[in-house]
């Protein structure tokens, strides 16, 4: 039992977590992220097909990538912690 209050004590003094980018950001940052994420992907849609699509790959992963945090931003906005 000398374990387990040991590290009770030291869970009680730790400092409480403090996230890196605050929660009050969030809802611009998913703005932001979405919006460039319909934009490349209206882009990715205007692009000719070409017989290397080196271009067509790297601005349709950007997009995902890009999608991909705006959606976790957004729902860690509205509260569902991801």
């Amino acid at each position: 039992m000398d374990n387990y209050e040991a590290i009770q004590a030291l869970h009680k003094s730790l400092p409480p977590f403090s996230p890196y980018v605050p929660a009050s950001l969030l809802p611009s940052i998913a703005l932001i992220l979405l919006a460039s994420t319909f934009a490349l992907t209206f882009y990715f849609s205007t692009l000719p097909k070409d017989t290397f699509p080196l271009r067509e790959t790297a601005v349709a992963s950007l997009a995902s990538v890009l999608g991909g945090f705006g959606v976790v931003a957004l729902f860690c906005s509205v509260g569902v912690n991801v």
